[in-house]
């Protein structure tokens, strides 16, 4: 089956927690739900909008937290990547930013419909939960980016 190719430029948000762990989500690609993996919390860029203004939007449709713009860290890690997910070949430029969340409750509520079909759960982890699990994350250096981010002060 032939792919539809998709090129979009992302902000992924790393929501950080009283007790340094990042908020990721798991679900699953609907074409190999099979297959679910913990990814973090983000997606395109609209219009104008810059990262920052990205992170903060995605973070609250996909999760339910509220935060300002001026709340995230500056872009980092960024990165280009390729992968497919519902009938697209996707190629994304994307960056990471932080933001210090306390312990903000989690909603899915106004996720669209594709994202609550395939999303199955979330969970708060720290950075030694990521280094010893088994399980899938995306990205799979997640671990070392969140270690660097809080060794650093990097978390606004």
């Amino acid at each position: 089956m032939t792919k539809i190719p998709l090129r979009r430029i992302a902000a992924r948000a790393l929501p950080i927690d009283d007790q340094d762990r990042v908020l990721l989500l798991y679900g699953f690609n609907p074409e190999q739900p099979e297959l679910p993996y913990w990814f973090t919390v983000g997606g395109a860029l609209e219009d104008s909008e810059t990262p920052a203004e990205a992170a903060a939007r995605e973070l609250y449709e996909e999760a339910g937290i509220r935060v300002g713009v001026e709340e995230f860290g500056a872009p980092f890690g960024a990165r280009t990547i390729e992968f497919s997910w519902a009938g697209y070949a996707i190629t994304q430029d994307q960056v990471f930013l932080t933001v210090r969340v306390g312990d903000a409750a989690v909603s899915f509520e106004h996720m669209e419909q594709i994202e609550k079909d395939t999303t199955i759960g979330y969970r708060w982890w720290s950075v030694e939960e990521l280094e010893s699990a088994e399980e899938v994350f995306h990205p799979e250096d997640l671990a070392a980016l969140l270690r660097k981010v809080i060794a650093g002060g990097g978390v606004a």
